[in-house]
């Protein structure tokens, strides 16, 4: 299934319908925002997350991105949990 922003549809309309009543889905955008869809009269196939978020059934997430990776940080592996724990409750090493 194709995505299309509204401007590319309204410059290219008979090339997308064709498209449509080829049997291809196509998921019309407005500022990257699901609003409408164009197909095949007949519905195929179980629904997409674009096909429920086009009807308006869900919302797609609002970030695209992912925040990063924390940094890795350096674990000593020499200490022994007894002495963290000893260390935790102020009690001397």
């Amino acid at each position: 299934m194709d995505r299309i922003g509204a401007r590319e549809l309204r410059n290219n309309v008979a090339a997308v319908v064709r498209r449509a009543g080829g049997g291809e889905r196509v998921i019309v955008t407005v500022d990257g925002e699901p609003v409408a869809q164009l197909g095949p009269l007949e519905p195929t196939g179980q629904p997409t997350i674009d096909d429920l978020a086009a009807a308006g059934l869900v919302r797609l997430p609002g970030r695209a991105d992912h925040p990063p990776a924390p940094e890795p940080f350096g674990v000593p592996v020499d200490i022994r949990l007894p002495d963290v724990i000893a260390e935790l409750r102020g009690e001397p090493g």
